[in-house]
């Protein structure tokens, strides 16, 4: 008779999932409206964006995740991992930024301005908090978005979308020069493109109406920096794929962050609290994020996710999004690497 019931519910989930969404348009106060007070979900949605910004919106998303995805399975091992921690082992909830507070960019929200290059801060991100944890914070480095945007000829095209599993190899195979954000002057090359007003309301110029250029990959430092280029170069030491609820969990807990593709849909700009699932909308593009942590909120289990999109958005520039059932493939195509210490 237990079985029968799970059954039961299993195919009741399985109908709900694969029925068709509705789709209020990008950006609208309808979809806000519809996620709010009628979708009964368990996330709330709020203006992040103007109402008009649709070609920005879709330009920040800069991943092809079904040639990511091909990337992997031709490319990428998928980790094995020695002693296989099981799930009941691992803690419920889990937040880098508390575990590990002597690494202060877990705390961190970057902001790729007005360009596709989600992919390559996804990667920067994480590797720059897994360096620290490995040290145990005694390397602060913050590797370059902008060396490696543009200077990986097998990650893409830059601004215009790239690769996060080619990312991690040419981290392994060519290494990456320390970087802060625009305008700071920090590590040997800043981000070059500027941080802009994705939002309504922010302390920003307002992003620009079309996509920024590509910066040209430079071999040289800052004009005063203390090191040269191929000196300041740090290496990954191996590269790989990760599959499953729990391996993800135990990778997070044991090396931090990840990095994370998945499918955006219109409803996701919109997000402002709670567990983010795909409520409403239609496929805008691929995104890349760093995936951080996991936990539970309100019974709902959750992935913990950073942003690139500046603090403004979401929730202080983070969101939770449904863990456990791949939601918008979010589970299929992790990817991460060790630091050469």
């Amino acid at each position: 008779m237990l079985k029968f019931a799970a059954a039961c519910v299993l195919l009741f989930v399985l109908v709900e999932a694969q029925k068709p969404k509705p789709d209020f348009g990008l950006l609208s106060d309808e979809e806000i409206y519809y996620i709010n007070h009628v979708a009964k979900t368990t996330w709330k949605a709020g203006r992040n964006f103007h109402p008009k910004d649709h070609l920005h919106v879709k330009r920040i998303m800069g991943t092809n995740i079904e040639k990511n995805g091909e990337i992997i399975r031709r490319k990428l091992p998928v980790k094995e991992f020695e002693i296989k921690i099981k799930a009941k082992d691992l803690p419920e909830n889990f937040d880098p930024r508390t575990q590990w507070p002597n690494c202060p960019s877990l705390k961190e929200v970057r902001d790729q301005g007005d360009c596709g290059s989600c992919w390559a801060f996804g990667a920067v991100e994480s590797m720059t908090d897994r360096l620290c944890i490995k040290s145990q914070g005694k390397t602060q480095f913050h590797f370059s978005a902008e060396d490696l945007m543009s200077c990986c000829r097998e990650c893409g095209q830059g601004c215009e979308g790239g690769f996060p599993s080619e990312a991690w190899m040419f981290y392994q195979h060519e290494g990456i020069v320390s970087g802060g954000p625009y305008n700071s002057s920090q590590g040997c090359q800043p981000y070059e493109i500027p941080a802009c007003d994705h939002h309504v309301v922010g302390k920003l110029k307002p992003c620009s109406k079309s996509i920024m250029p590509t910066p040209r990959c430079k071999k040289t430092c800052e004009a005063g920096y203390k090191k040269s280029f191929n000196e300041d170069k740090l290496y990954g030491a191996k590269s790989y794929h990760i599959r499953g609820e729990t391996n993800i969990m135990q990778e997070l807990v044991t090396n931090g962050p990840v990095e994370a593709a998945f499918t955006v849909y219109s409803d996701f700009p919109q997000y402002k609290s709670g567990v983010y699932q795909h409520t409403s909308g239609s496929a805008l593009g691929g995104h890349a994020v760093k995936l951080m942590g996991y936990g539970v909120e309100n019974g709902t289990k959750y992935w913990l996710v950073a942003n690139s999109w500046n603090p403004d958005w979401g929730d202080a520039g983070f969101f939770k999004i449904l863990r456990g059932r791949d939601e918008c493939g979010i589970e299929s195509q992790i990817v991460a690497g060790d630091p050469k210490m």
